[in-house]
């Protein structure tokens, strides 16, 4: 009998010890663990091993057992880093977007439907002009204007406009 609770008793601690490592799950084993140590000593005092050391015994299981159970509850009950509510918005590095705001060279940027400051890598970008986000840093956008095509006169040997 005194080796059965032993064995239990044995589970619970190693248990409670790898979940110190290991995660929610392994407090639960052992409070299982200590749940069934805790009806084995019930047991043994039912069938007359009333020795002292069965008490303290019990005592000392019934108390890790709760304790690990709700480190248990608690932790699986709580959403993970990589939770739906913790998640990080998406990525909107390389995605197109538009100008709100003039951008000379800060202004306001639409992205996916959403507004955001951003910073022009690549001189003024005039509102309403397309832009492709290249960087994120924390809440603002560096943004790479696109170039508005100006109707130019082709270059002549000076490399000076055409006169006409």
């Amino acid at each position: 009998m005194w080796i059965v609770a032993g064995i239990l008793l044995g589970i619970v601690v190693l248990a409670a010890a790898a979940g110190m490592h290991l995660g929610p799950h392994a407090h639960l084993v052992s409070s299982v663990a200590g749940t069934l140590a805790a009806v084995w000593l019930v047991v043994m005092a039912a069938l007359g091993y009333a020795d002292p050391l069965l008490y303290v015994l019990l005592a000392a299981d019934v108390t890790m057992s709760g304790v690990m159970g709700g480190l248990a509850v608690k932790a699986l009950r709580t959403p993970g880093p990589l939770a739906e509510t913790n998640a990080p918005p998406p990525s909107v590095e390389g995605k197109m977007g538009r100008a709100v705001s003039d951008l000379d060279p800060n202004g306001v940027v639409r992205v996916g439907g959403e507004e955001w400051t951003a910073l022009s890598l690549n001189g003024p970008v005039r509102k309403g002009q397309e832009v492709q986000v290249i960087n994120v840093r924390g809440v603002r956008l560096e943004v790479w204007g696109e170039a508005q095509r100006a109707e130019l006169d082709p270059l002549d040997e000076r490399g000076e406009g055409a006169v006409s």
